[in-house]
């Protein structure tokens, strides 16, 4: 079965795969693609609608990301965003100039409920604005269906042509109703069926490695994270007994993580082999403070370890990857697809054989990958797993690593981590970090010398920014305790209240 398609053309803008995953949450698959993609592969692919991005380039400039003006009059529906807008609006003969006030963050518009776009919505909306352009002038047989205060033409449409567009981005949550405008465009301007069913992915996927793996054995790195687990339940389902996982255990990660990977494929049909390698990781990373020469030593480290235990196997092998949609997306940017070096193996050496590579969750979104993991039977604790650096836990120990200071960020970690859970706060990713910084303390009726733990939490949809979650008084004074407490070693504990930007999410 082929399902309907949404194409997603990319102008550079931010929340591209935002877009792209509201779609399919609107049961319709959607793929995203360069801006500048040539009219004869659009109609190849023939789509149901279109959507062009937002970007930070002036559709005025004469370097700016431009699509060919004929993929107006291809009689396939267009929905712009931000950028993409001011671009539909430029190409058919309307006028962008710069805003007299420029606007950014949530915003009040004023809608036309008559408009397809906002049938049954609220005349008043809150939408997320971030623009320093602004359509001056319409394209003739366009009408403006929206308004701000300080832009009076936030959305426009000409039904007759099929051509819609937004100024405000209603992929993000900042933009309340968004997801519903979306689906209007998708169901009563595109006429999507909503055929997009993640059953309907796995039975495909499963039928498309049976076809290309044949008979043969298939190798995977598997890290323990969501993606490499999820591909790993599916493979076991789709050829079992033939795939062989090799995970290989740094010492890196957190407290009980080995284990609870190896029991989530204990009675499945894979061949499990866990490589204990804590003392090699750590003796190549002695005395070494510089982050990104961490990094590098971890990841070539472990490429050797994965690919000893592959050259073990004699005969013709697939090496299958868990990587997904958004690490081989084409950017409007950058024409060329990129995929995972670190522990899905993208740079092993080129003189290691292997008949293929196989990648059945190319195609999907992170939440998506969760969701399958969770249809095949994946236990929570697996599926909803917080994202984890390949890396683990060096880029959240400051300074030199040791076990000792590994162990002592495990504890404190697993504590945080626990007292999250019993809060039941909410917040997409949270962690402690073991600074470099050492302060008196005083435990029992003598003075100590220990660490200093940072903790972090923050609220992301995208990882791209985020912003700190405010966690209570209470909830950060327990865990303080406990952690000064019950970890020896640490004597004091600090929270992290940073957004990104400035700051990134992880310390290293």
């Amino acid at each position: 079965m082929t399902n309907q398609l949404v194409l997603v053309l990319d102008f550079g803008g931010q929340y591209k795969e935002l877009i792209a995953r509201r779609v399919r949450e609107c049961r319709v698959s959607s793929v995203i693609k360069p801006g500048n993609m040539p009219i004869e592969e659009i109609k190849e692919m023939a789509p149901i609608g279109i959507i062009l991005t937002g970007g930070p380039s002036s559709v005025y400039d004469d370097k700016s990301p431009k699509c060919d003006r004929e993929l107006f009059d291809l009689g396939i529906p267009v929905m712009g965003i931000c950028y993409g807008v001011q671009l539909m609006a430029y190409l058919n003969g309307g006028t962008v100039t710069s805003c007299e006030v420029s606007e950014y963050g949530r915003t009040e518009f004023v809608c036309d409920t008559e408009s397809v776009l906002f049938k049954g919505l609220p005349e008043k909306q809150i939408g997320l604005m971030s623009h320093t352009d602004r359509i001056s002038i319409l394209p003739e047989g366009f009408r403006a269906t929206a308004k701000t205060q300080n832009c009076p033409i936030a959305a426009f449409e000409n039904g007759e042509r099929r051509l819609y567009g937004v100024q405000f981005h209603p992929e993000v949550e900042n933009t309340p109703n968004g997801t519903e405008i979306i689906r209007n465009f998708l169901y009563d301007v595109c006429g999507a069926v909503g055929d997009y069913d993640l059953r309907d992915y796995e039975e495909r996927a499963i039928a498309a490695v049976q076809k290309q793996v044949g008979d043969h054995e298939v190798i995977l790195g598997l890290s323990g994270g969501v993606d490499s687990s999820v591909c790993a339940a599916l493979l076991a389902k789709a050829i079992p007994n033939r795939l062989h996982c090799i995970f290989v255990d740094h010492g890196l990660m957190r407290k009980d993580e080995g284990d609870e990977v190896e029991a989530a494929f204990k009675n499945r049909a894979v061949d499990f082999i866990r490589v204990n390698a804590e003392d090699r990781f750590l003796g190549k990373l002695r005395g070494i403070t510089e982050p990104e020469k961490k990094r590098k030593i971890i990841g070539e480290e472990f490429v050797r370890v994965f690919e000893e235990e592959a050259r073990k196997f004699t005969g013709d092998v697939f090496l299958a990857q868990g990587t997904i949609y958004p690490d081989v997306v084409e950017s409007g940017t950058n024409n060329s697809a990129t995929i995972k070096s670190h522990h899905n193996v993208g740079g092993l050496p080129e003189d290691m054989r292997f008949v293929g590579l196989v990648e059945p969750l190319r195609g999907l979104f992170k939440d998506e990958v969760r969701a399958l993991g969770r249809q095949l039977g994946l236990p929570d604790y697996l599926v909803n797993r917080q994202p984890f650096p390949g890396p683990g836990l060096a880029v959240r120990c400051i300074g030199k690593i040791t076990k000792k200071k590994l162990d002592i960020l495990r504890e404190a970690d697993a504590i945080f981590r626990e007292e999250m859970k019993r809060s039941r706060k909410k917040a997409d990713q949270y962690f402690a970090v073991l600074t470099d910084t050492k302060s008196v303390g005083v435990i029992g009726d003598f003075r100590n010398y220990g660490y200093t733990v940072a903790l972090r939490a923050v609220k992301t949809t995208d990882f791209m920014t985020c912003e700190y979650v405010p966690l209570s008084h209470k909830l950060l004074g327990r865990t303080a305790s406990r952690i000064v407490n019950e970890v020896p070693g640490v004597s004091r504990v600090v929270y992290d209240i940073t957004g990104k930007p400035p700051a990134t999410i992880e310390w290293l």
